[in-house]
């Protein structure tokens, strides 16, 4: 593609940011639709932040998207946060709207697309359970709720943390227990879909070790891990017969959220997503 003055330029900073695939996402739904748009990445350590979120206006670039370990600091640099990147507690896009810089949270929105598009699951009035209370956990927790599961469980290896996430957003819906592993058996039997948001199984690293044979035979099993493709954790649940999502399309869907706010155009999710395998077969 020709780059010049008056191409629109984007970026995602994180710490590290050689494993993103966002760059092979974004750069290939311009391509699609013909955008004079770029996407970059720049690995950016966490005493440069405020510089990094500064050059999106010193270099007029249209926006930024934001990994780990940045998406809870970054709000403090931000003009304005959107009500639910606030109520996450996180920022993952960066919207440049004349010079106001808007911070954004699509992670939550992605997932339940995803979840939508490729499992045909709707979680309103349906009992979760959620795997892990970190930055994943919590984003999507907020889906849910704001989405009106009838309960949701927060499963965690250690308990306090899950309780903290618990008792923060109980306000929000008194249908949310924390337990530890060996806590979550008795709300398995009436699961309608579990998530891990742990990064267990990452890169065949580990395996979420749960005795799904519990989950009524409609459930779901969903995974944010999206290398592998399909986790230890999916594969057992497949190999007894239940429904399994993976996490590639959370990854594609979020990016796709984020396309159409800097754009304004509908995201071509299937270019996204094709560039997003080939990407995992480079890497």
């Amino acid at each position: 593609m020709k780059i010049d003055g008056s191409t629109k330029v984007l970026c995602i900073i994180g710490d590290p940011i050689e494993h993103s695939l966002s760059p092979a996402i974004q750069n290939a739904a311009f391509r699609e639709l013909g955008l004079d748009m770029v996407y970059v990445p720049f690995r950016v350590a966490q005493d440069r932040l405020e510089e990094a979120v500064n050059s999106i206006r010193a270099l007029n670039m249209a926006g930024m998207n934001v990994t780990i370990p940045h998406k809870e600091k970054v709000m403090m640099y931000l003009d304005r946060v959107d009500e639910l990147a606030r109520f996450i507690g996180a920022v993952n896009t960066i919207v440049n709207r004349d010079g106001e810089l808007i911070g954004y949270n699509t992670d939550a929105d992605g997932y339940l697309e995803s979840l939508a598009v490729e499992a045909g699951f709707d979680p309103k009035g349906k009992n979760v359970i959620i795997v892990g209370a970190g930055g994943a956990g919590r984003a999507i927790l907020c889906a849910f709720l704001a989405a009106e599961v009838n309960s949701v469980v927060i499963a965690n290896r250690t308990f306090d943390r899950a309780k903290k996430l618990a008792d923060e957003f109980r306000i929000k819906n008194e249908s949310i227990e924390a337990v530890d592993f060996d806590g979550i058996y008795p709300y398995m039997k009436t699961a309608d879909l579990i998530v891990n948001t742990t990064s267990l199984g990452m890169m065949d690293k580990g395996s979420l070790d749960l005795p799904l044979g519990l989950l009524p035979k409609g459930s779901v099993v969903s995974d944010i891990v999206y290398r592998p493709l399909k986790t230890e954790f999916l594969k057992k649940a497949e190999a007894i017969g239940l429904k399994t999502h993976g996490g590639l399309g959370m990854l594609v869907y979020q990016g796709a959220i984020g396309f159409e706010l800097w754009t304004g155009r509908k995201a071509p999710v299937e270019a996204m997503k094709k560039a997003a395998l080939e990407a995992l077969k480079e890497k």
